[in-house]
C-alpha cells in the first residue's frame, strides 16, 4: 500500500480535474459519492500547518481525515450515519508514523456541542447533493440525504453552517464541495443556493473552483434523455472556499469589493 501519491501535484488554478483518483493509502471509490482525495490534500496543504486541527463533520467514508494523518494534521469527523463512521474508523487503521490524532464519531453537524467556539483551525467537507444519493434510505430521520427539496435542503443546512462558522478560528478558511441537479429538464443550482446560505451566515467567499467530474456511471443513464429533451450532462461541481472574516473586519466591505 503506497501511504504517499507518487504523482500527486498541487492545482494552482480554480479549475480541477483528477481523471484518476487517488487510491494511496486506505482511499477507495466504493463508498458513492465520497470526493476524490486530491480535493482534501489540495485544500489541506494550502490552508493549514501541520498540527493544526482539520473538521469534517460530514465525514462519509473518511477521506478528509485519511488526509489528515498522512499530512500530520489533527483530524475531527462526525457523520450523522454510524456506517459511514465505522467505515471511517476502518479506514483509518493503517501504520503511519505520525504525532497527529484524528477523531470519530456519530454526530450531526447542526450540533456541533463538543466542539469549542474559534478552535477548528480548517474545515473541509463534502454534504449530500439532495437526495441524489441516499446514505440512510430515510432510516435516519435528520439525514440530509433525504431531502428532495432545494428550500428544505437549505432550511436544514443552515444551522450546520452556522454551526461551522461558530466553530472556525477567525481568518481561516471552510472549504465545501457541492454540485448541482436537474428537476423536470430545467437547472437547480443548489451549489449557488447554499453559496448564499454561507454569505448570510457571515462567510466571505474566499474562491469558487470547477471540479471536472469523472466516470460518473450514474450520468451514462441519462445520456437518451439528454439527448431526446436537449439538455447537457452535468460533469461539474462546486468546491467553494469561505474565510470567516476577523473580529470587526467590514464584512459589507469585503462584499462590496467582490462584486464592485
Amino acid at each position: 500500500m503506497n501511504k504517499i501519491p507518487l504523482d500527486f501535484h498541487p492545482e494552482n488554478t480554480t479549475c480541477w480535474s483528477f481523471p484518476e483518483r487517488g487510491s494511496w493509502a486506505t482511499h477507495n471509490p466504493k463508498y458513492r459519492g465520497n470526493f476524490a482525495p486530491q480535493i482534501p490534500r489540495n485544500i489541506i496543504l494550502n490552508y493549514s500547518d501541520e498540527g493544526d486541527t482539520v473538521l469534517d463533520p460530514m465525514v462519509g467514508s473518511g477521506t478528509t481525515l485519511i488526509e489528515c494523518k498522512l499530512l500530520h494534521r489533527d483530524g475531527i469527523g462526525f457523520d450523522i450515519n454510524p456506517s459511514a463512521v465505522k467505515l471511517t474508523k476502518d479506514a483509518l487503521e493503517f501504520e503511519f508514523e505520525t504525532k497527529s490524532k484524528q477523531y470519530v464519531s456519530v454526530g450531526d453537524v447542526r450540533t456541533l456541542k463538543d466542539i469549542k467556539d474559534n478552535s477548528i483551525d480548517l474545515i473541509c467537507t463534502h454534504p449530500p447533493y439532495l437526495n441524489l444519493v441516499t446514505y440512510s434510505n430515510g432510516k435516519i430521520e435528520k439525514d440530509l440525504s433525504n431531502i428532495s427539496s432545494p428550500a428544505k435542503f437549505c432550511d436544514e443546512f443552515r444551522p450546520g453552517i452556522e454551526e461551522m462558522h461558530r466553530v472556525l478560528k477567525p481568518d481561516r478558511y471552510c472549504a465545501i464541495l457541492i454540485g448541482d441537479t436537474r428537476k423536470g429538464q430545467h437547472y437547480v443550482p443548489l451549489a449557488y443556493f447554499v453559496l448564499q446560505e454561507f454569505l448570510k451566515v457571515g462567510f466571505a467567499l474566499k474562491e469558487d473552483i470547477i471540479k471536472a467530474q469523472h466516470n460518473c456511471t450514474y450520468s451514462k443513464h441519462w445520456t437518451a434523455s439528454a439527448k431526446k429533451y436537449k439538455f447537457y450532462l452535468i460533469m461539474h461541481e462546486h468546491l467553494f472556499v469561505f474565510r470567516k472574516p476577523r473580529a470587526g473586519e467590514d464584512l459589507a466591505r469585503i462584499r462590496w469589493s467582490v462584486i464592485r
